[in-house]
Parts: structure tokens; C-alpha cells; sequence
């Protein structure tokens, strides 16, 4: 048998500088094996923040919003309730004050009656007094009168008298007659 030969491949290392370690491995998409790793690690983390952390962080707000909007709600209710009650107590109020004014009004205008009708007495009364006074006052004036007149009518009718009997009658005529009045008082 022939002896084969094996002419071997001639191998020269060569150096050559990169700056770096040579790549070694498979890549996908410009990744290799560790850089997948990276990649998946990074997504996990992501998921396990979002997953169970962002829901919860939602949920949350979206409970402190709802809880806000519902105390704004009842506080709303609150006053609108409160408004409702002043609102029916002022239109009670309203309507007691406006029978309280027309019940002012009407005993207002009955005092107003009763008072101009004990002025009209009243001035009747006055002006009865006082026309009973000055009738009293005109009367006692016309007896006084009557009665001044009377004594001057009196006095120049016994100057008259005493003139008249002193002319028609001296000492021997009135003799008779002063002796006709002595023999009456005995």
C-alpha cells in the first residue's frame, strides 16, 4: 500500500491589536448571549414593577380621587341640604312676617278707628263742656247784668219815688198815715 501522504495546511499565527478581547459566541440582532441577558433581566424587572406595583399605584390613585370626589359630593350635598333647610325657614319666615304685617296692619288700622272715634267723643264732650261754660258764663253775665240793671233801675226808681213822695206828701199829710202804721203794730 502506498503510504499516503498529508500535506498539512501551512498555519502562521499572526498578532494583530484589536483594543479589546476577541467575540466569541453567536449573536441576534447585534446581541450576544450576555447582552440577551441584560435585555431579559431588564424586562422582568419592568414586569415585576408594573405587574404588581403599577396596578396597585393606579389603583390606589384612582381610589383617592374617587374618595375625594365623593367627599366633594357629600360636603356638595352637605350644603345643598343646608341651603334647602335655610331657604324653607326663610320662606316660613317670610310668610309668618308677612301675617305678622298684615295682623300689625289690621290692629294698626283698628287702634287708628277706635282712636279717631274717642277724639270725635272726646271733642264732642269738649265742645259740649265748653259750650256749657261759656252759656254758664253768658248766663251769669246776663243775671249780673240783669241784676246791675235792676238795682240802678231800682235806685233811680226810689230817687224818682223819693223825689215824688217828697213833692205830693209833707208833715200833715203823712200824719194820717204814720198813724194809721203804729196802730197796726200795736
Amino acid at each position: 500500500m502506498a503510504a499516503m501522504t498529508y500535506d498539512a495546511p501551512t498555519t502562521h499565527a499572526t498578532t494583530e491589536a484589536h483594543g479589546g478581547a476577541a467575540e466569541h459566541g453567536p449573536k441576534l440582532l447585534g446581541l450576544d448571549a450576555e447582552g440577551w441577558v441584560y435585555v431579559g433581566l431588564t424586562i422582568f424587572i419592568l414586569l415585576a414593577i408594573f405587574v404588581a406595583k403599577a396596578p396597585k399605584i393606579i389603583t390606589g390613585i384612582l381610589d383617592a380621587r374617587i374618595a375625594d370626589t365623593r367627599k366633594n359630593l357629600d360636603e356638595a350635598q352637605a350644603l345643598r341640604a343646608e341651603a334647602e333647610k335655610l331657604l324653607t325657614d326663610a320662606k316660613a319666615k317670610l310668610a309668618a312676617s308677612e301675617s305678622e304685617v298684615t295682623t300689625l296692619i289690621s290692629h294698626a288700622e283698628a287702634e287708628a278707628k277706635q282712636l279717631i272715634k274717642d277724639a270725635k267723643v272726646h271733642a264732642a264732650d269738649l265742645t259740649a263742656r265748653r259750650t256749657k261754660m261759656a252759656e254758664d258764663k253768658i248766663g251769669a253775665a246776663e243775671r249780673s247784668a240783669v241784676a246791675a240793671l235792676r238795682a240802678k233801675a231800682a235806685d233811680a226808681a226810689s230817687v224818682i219815688a223819693a223825689s215824688a213822695i217828697a213833692e205830693s206828701h209833707n208833715a200833715t199829710s203823712d200824719k194820717p198815715l204814720i198813724d194809721s202804721a203804729i196802730a197796726r203794730l200795736a
